[in-house]
């Protein structure tokens, strides 16, 4: 299943993941990405769910946290150590 999905995913992990450069990779910089994206994808289902108005105005926020959070999560499930210090900035 995991490959499935890094196949289906591979142009927004191609991203992250390319590069010849070194980086410097913690196992728990994976575990805060993952915990911060659960936390921001909670957020824009919050904001998407408590506030149904006339206004779109509210859908910025939800577009805008809940798009991080997805990224945050797709590239701490399914990335390599790279991609998890590329969005970190280690190097």
């Amino acid at each position: 299943m995991k490959t499935f999905l890094r196949t289906l995913f591979s142009p927004i992990l191609n991203v992250f993941e390319s590069g010849e450069e070194s980086f410097s990779y913690k196992p728990s910089h994976r575990k805060i990405l993952i915990f911060m994206g659960c936390i921001f994808t909670g957020l824009g289902t919050a904001v998407f769910v408590f506030l149904p108005s006339g206004d779109l105005g509210y859908l910025i926020p939800v577009v805008v946290f809940g798009g991080g959070g997805l990224l945050a999560l797709l590239v701490g499930l399914l990335g390599n150590e790279r991609a998890v210090a590329k969005i970190w900035g280690s190097r």
